[in-house]
């Protein structure tokens, strides 16, 4: 194998693992007025992930960097052409973040609710405008002979890439009920679990509709491959489960789903990195877009290192952090005291 094509396929994977990790995170964030009536509930639901979303959310770093240094043209391409989405995610991600440090910091309504609107928001943001920039790499945008983009902010939004990101967010919705359900009690655990089951149709539907359209795109044709096969089982067994209140299973089949999405972009997308809309002459490959050989070779060795140590860490901080959380430990002392 190619080093430039393993490398492709070390991107794919850390996209995938951030939309598996972090997906639920984004689903937390923007779910957890929702669950919850009360402070106590909010901050239970947004402790679910309080230890974990800063160590998720250090997949997308890893991710763009891997696309700066392995695919330079391309992480050119996309960064410029897609400059103005990129930075309002970056204001989602740094609001979201700012979002759990502060909003406990004064002890007042308004205060708490416009953290809440704003992580809520942020939330929001960040898979829309993903899932669109991943639907773009497909569906093409313009660009010219020297890999440049010549389009405007318009150009970003076809049919196409707009539902993709409505399927991400979608996606994360679900992610994030699950998940809520299974690492919660009481109320604020019935309210995920009654959530989870409203959005799993919107979902299922999203999901079916999304992949033949994404393999359809790819000009691979109508009928799905096997990948989105196991995609398209898996979400209608998340709904089926979810039905069921099999929370742990249903998180599986979530996380199945989310995976197997995304995944199948990258797989309709390869030998491509970038299409161009312009004239299927100037796509970016993996072939036209890769760095030298020997930064290939050096990045590998630093990866086949260290990847297995994040993943062992990330394991390790999972376990520890994996106990059901319940809204009666974040409520007032004489809340408690009374009860």
């Amino acid at each position: 194998m190619a080093l430039a094509t393993f490398w492709f396929i070390v991107i794919a994977v850390l996209w995938t693992g951030f939309f598996v990790l972090e997906g639920f995170d984004l689903g937390v964030g923007m779910l957890h007025t929702v669950v919850a009536r009360d402070e106590a509930g909010r901050r239970a639901a947004i402790n679910t992930i309080g230890p974990l979303w800063d160590g998720n959310e250090v997949w997308l770093i890893v991710a763009a960097a891997a696309m700066f240094a392995a695919f330079p043209d391309w992480y050119a391409t996309m960064f410029s052409g897609f400059y103005l989405a990129l930075i309002l995610l970056l204001v989602g991600l740094i609001v979201r973040g700012v979002s759990f440090e502060f909003r406990g910091k004064v002890d007042g309504v308004r205060w708490r609710r416009t953290w809440d609107v704003l992580l809520t928001g942020g939330s929001l943001l960040v898979p829309l405008l993903i899932g669109i920039a991943l639907g773009d790499l497909l569906h093409g945008v313009p660009i010219d002979q020297d890999h440049e983009f010549t389009g405007d902010f318009g150009d970003l939004f076809s049919g196409y890439s707009v539902f993709a990101g409505i399927t991400l967010v979608l996606l994360c919705l679900l992610h994030g009920a699950a998940f809520i359900a299974l690492k919660t009690t009481g109320r604020v655990r019935e309210r995920a679990s009654l959530l989870a089951r409203r959005i799993a149709p919107l979902t299922v539907l999203a999901v079916l509709a999304f992949l033949p359209w994404t393999h359809s795109t790819a000009g691979r044709g109508a009928l799905p491959d096997i990948l989105e096969l196991v995609a398209m089982l898996a979400v209608l067994a998340a709904a089926w489960l979810l039905h069921g209140r099999h929370e742990g299973w249903a998180f599986v089949a979530t996380t199945v789903t989310i995976a197997t999405t995304v995944l199948s972009v990258f797989v309709d997308l390869y030998p491509r990195l970038m299409v161009s809309s312009t004239d299927p002459a100037y796509n970016l490959t993996v072939q036209n877009s890769a760095s030298g050989n020997y930064a290939l070779k050096v990045m590998s060795v630093v990866a086949i290192v260290f990847f297995p140590l994040v993943l062992a860490y990330q394991g390790w901080t999972y376990h520890v952090f994996r106990l059901r959380i319940s809204a009666e430990q974040f409520a007032p002392s004489a809340t408690r005291s009374e009860g």
